[in-house]
C-alpha cells in the first residue's frame, strides 16, 4: 500500500471515528459535570480530539484528491503524505493524553508541526506544478470534464460531456 493510499484509507477511517467518538461523547454530554463540566480543560480536549477526526480525515482526503489531480510525485510529495498521516494519527492521541496529563502541553507541537510541514510542502508542490494534470498524467476528471482551473474543455468538446 502506497502512502497516498494510506492517506485515502485514513481519511475515511478518521471520518468514521469522528462519528463513533461523537456517539460516545453524545451519550454523556447531557451530564452537566461530566469530565469536569462544559468548560473544563478535560472536556474541551475530548471535544477537540473528536472534531480532529473529522477535520484531519477531510484534510487527508483533500491531499489525496490534490495529489491525484496534480499528479504529484517526488520526495516533497512523499514527505507531505507521511506528514499528514503522522499529524492525523498524533492529534487525537495528544488531545487524549493532555486531557488527563495537562503538563504534556508541549506534545501538541508534534501533530501541529507535522501538519504544517505537510501543508507547506503541498502548497509548494502545487505552486510549482501549475495547472492540474500538467506534472503527471492527466487525471480522469480533467480528461472527462476539461481544465477545472480555466474552465476550458480539453480535446473534442463532444467527448467531454459524454459521461453525464
Amino acid at each position: 500500500m502506497t502512502a497516498l493510499q494510506i492517506n485515502l484509507l485514513l481519511a475515511w477511517v478518521w471520518i468514521c471515528l469522528g462519528f463513533f467518538s461523537g456517539l460516545g461523547l453524545g451519550l454523556f454530554f447531557h451530564r452537566e459535570n461530566w469530565l469536569g463540566g462544559y468548560g473544563s480543560l478535560k472536556r474541551r480536549l475530548y471535544r477537540l480530539g473528536h472534531i480532529s477526526f473529522f477535520g484531519l480525515g477531510v484534510l487527508n482526503l483533500c491531499f489525496f484528491l490534490t495529489a491525484q489531480e496534480f499528479g504529484l510525485t517526488g520526495t516533497k510529495f512523499q514527505i507531505a503524505s507521511w506528514a499528514f498521516i503522522g499529524g492525523a494519527l498524533t492529534m487525537p492521541l495528544c488531545c487524549l493524553l493532555m486531557a488527563h496529563f495537562p503538563r504534556l502541553l508541549p506534545i501538541f507541537a508534534v501533530p501541529v508541526l507535522s501538519l504544517l510541514l505537510g501543508s507547506v510542502l503541498t502548497a509548494v508542490e502545487v505552486a510549482q506544478t501549475g495547472t492540474p494534470g500538467q506534472k503527471g498524467t492527466t487525471s480522469p476528471r480533467t480528461a472527462a470534464w476539461g481544465n477545472p482551473v480555466l474552465g476550458l474543455p480539453t480535446g473534442d468538446s463532444s467527448s467531454n460531456y459524454s459521461r453525464l
